[in-house]
């Protein structure tokens, strides 16, 4: 059996991996890059592999880091099965056509540009139409099944609690009478998620693929959560402000929908009050794709766990309350920015990079009686995660937009497991895997988490590369590095824009300290412009393509 690592190396995006066994060459997962541009820019890179030669795909969940390039895999031609959940299925019948569309939308701008410029427009990645076609791929299969592929491989999908419909995928394969199995986890959940089951501890593997984003660190626990959400959403209604949440449309919001459902079970008298601080005021979903997506959620309540199903029993709804309100249209999310009352809005995307969360991060960053919460995790490069770091101001829609705004981060609304749990879920194991392959993680978290692992179980750890195959023997032998030397040089450039990019924010901020000052001369500063000029026409040189 061999393993090539083609997505979600070293970062947590783009999860795809190439697996050959038992005579077959399948995929796990065929996710989209998000974040920053160098990673944006790999979506539209050809496969690292032959589609013809591709037997199958096995999804583990509906997340577009996961499947977001599985309608690039339709357009290149692929036509086999796509084996998943049949919650993974019913949400990626909205998540992929609403990524098409956003394909769509960014190229268009783009586009226009381009002719500007006199150049050939470009087409999108996919479109809606390509999403809503590639569907009929999909083979919905139940948790718990062993699926036969063929005599000599088979296949497992387990309940992994980080979404619904989310899954651990088994892999048993029987090459030259010896059966070997594989586990890819997938994205582990966070035990204290809301509405889902704890993921499921598997018994055995020989090798396991797990994912690492929070390896180096500890979730807040839920008690406290729910407390700390509380407090900051009724201090800010108090102050007459407004909560803005950036949240997944697929998870998050369901969650957050749940727990503002349920803190009215508290009985103390102080979080009473606060609660019904809470109630005074309206609560707006503000995402076409969350509305869906929380419908697919009460069509798949068995998925629930036990504690949910109980108060359902009792005929409590828990995605619904008095005061939540879905805002469908446009018209409707911007006349949420013209109310003149305190109000929650949950609003996609998670990340803040695209979706109708820029126009309120737009109307209310600047206030600082408003509060951005955020209860998901932040990839490097993106609008939300520059947010959380800090900086006092940011673009937003090519305007300069101060963040005066509170800001806060609730960790413990992570759908992924934390260290601690992602030890938990290796120490479960009664026989334990002969090698770990941490993935999905960003480089430092990785380290802290292998050096956990050695330490406290002696399993060998790799922390692999993009393109780099492995030969899952005895040895665990790194066959070859598949690197493409043409697409790496692209990226090398990209990264030095990046870099650039900080370099004159830094350089600004120099100049005006230590420059444009009363003691500075007149013959420094000219000099200064005469080199800022030279710098200048070196840009208009590349722009210009000379």
């Amino acid at each position: 059996m061999n393993i090539t690592f083609l997505g979600a190396t070293k970062t947590v995006t783009g999860s795809n991996f190439l697996v050959e066994a038992a005579g077959k060459k399948f995929l796990v997962d065929c996710g989209m890059y998000q974040g920053s541009a160098k990673d944006e820019w790999e979506n539209s890179e050809p496969f690292q592999f032959n589609v013809d030669e591709i037997d199958f795909v096995l999804l583990t969940h509906a997340h577009i880091d996961h499947s977001g390039r599985i309608p690039k895999l339709y357009i290149d031609g692929y036509r086999n099965e796509i084996i998943t959940t049949k919650a993974t299925r019913d949400l990626c019948s909205i998540m992929l056509p609403d990524s098409g569309h956003i394909q769509e939308q960014e190229i268009e701008w783009k586009n226009r540009k381009r002719v500007r410029k006199g150049e050939k427009p470009l087409p999108p990645l996919y479109t809606a139409q390509d999403a809503i076609d590639c569907m009929k791929l999909f083979r919905p299969v139940n948790y718990d099944e062993i699926i036969e592929i063929n005599e000599n491989l088979h296949v497992r999908f387990n309940d992994a609690g980080h979404m619904l419909g989310s899954a651990i995928i088994e892999i048993w394969a029987n090459e030259d009478g010896k059966e070997t199995k594989v586990v890819f986890t997938g994205d582990l959940g966070n035990n204290d998620i809301p509405l889902l089951s704890s993921p499921t501890m598997i018994e055995t593997a020989d090798y396991l693929v797990m994912e690492s984003t929070y390896g180096g660190r500890l979730h807040i626990r839920n008690d406290d959560k729910a407390k700390l959400f509380l407090n900051i959403v009724s201090e800010t209604l108090d102050k007459g402000g407004t909560v803005v949440i950036p949240s997944f449309a697929v998870g998050r919001t369901q969650e957050i929908l749940y727990e503002l459902n349920n803190l009215k079970e508290s009985g103390d008298e102080e979080f009473e009050k606060k609660y019904k601080t809470l109630q005074s005021v309206p609560v707006y979903v503000d995402s076409p794709l969350a509305i869906s997506a929380t419908e697919i959620f009460k069509e798949n309540m068995n998925l629930f766990d036990e504690e949910t199903q109980e108060i359902i029993k009792r005929g409590d709804n828990p995605l619904e309350f008095p005061g939540l309100q879905f805002t469908r249209t446009a018209e409707e999310s911007k006349a949420l920015n013209e109310k003149n009352e305190s109000s929650i809005i949950i609003s996609a995307s998670g990340m803040c990079e695209v979706g109708r969360i820029k126009h309120h991060l737009k109307h209310n960053l600047w206030n600082p009686n408003s509060t951005i919460l955020f209860v998901g995790y932040q990839a490097p490069g993106t609008l939300g995660r520059r947010i959380v770091d800090g900086e006092k101001t940011v673009k937003i829609f090519g305007e300069e937009i101060a963040v005066n705004a509170r800001i806060e981060y609730i960790e413990g609304y992570s759908g992924h497991a934390d260290q601690e749990w992602l030890l938990n879920f290796i120490y479960s194991f009664i026989t334990k895997p002969k090698h770990i392959f941490l993935v999905h993680g960003e480089p430092e978290g990785q380290l802290v988490l292998k050096e956990k692992i050695l330490n406290t179980t002696n399993i060998p750890v790799t922390i692999p590369s993009r393109g780099e195959t492995y030969e899952l023997n005895e040895e665990v032998s790194l066959t070859k590095k598949e690197v493409n030397d043409h697409r790496f040089l692209r990226l090398e450039v990209l990264e030095r824009m990046k870099t650039l990019r900080e370099e004159l924010d830094d350089m600004e901020t120099i100049v005006k300290e230590d420059y444009l000052n009363n003691t500075t001369s007149d013959e420094e500063v000219n000099r200064l412009k005469e080199r800022l000029k030279d710098i200048e026409r070196q840009i208009v040189k590349i722009v210009e393509n000379k």
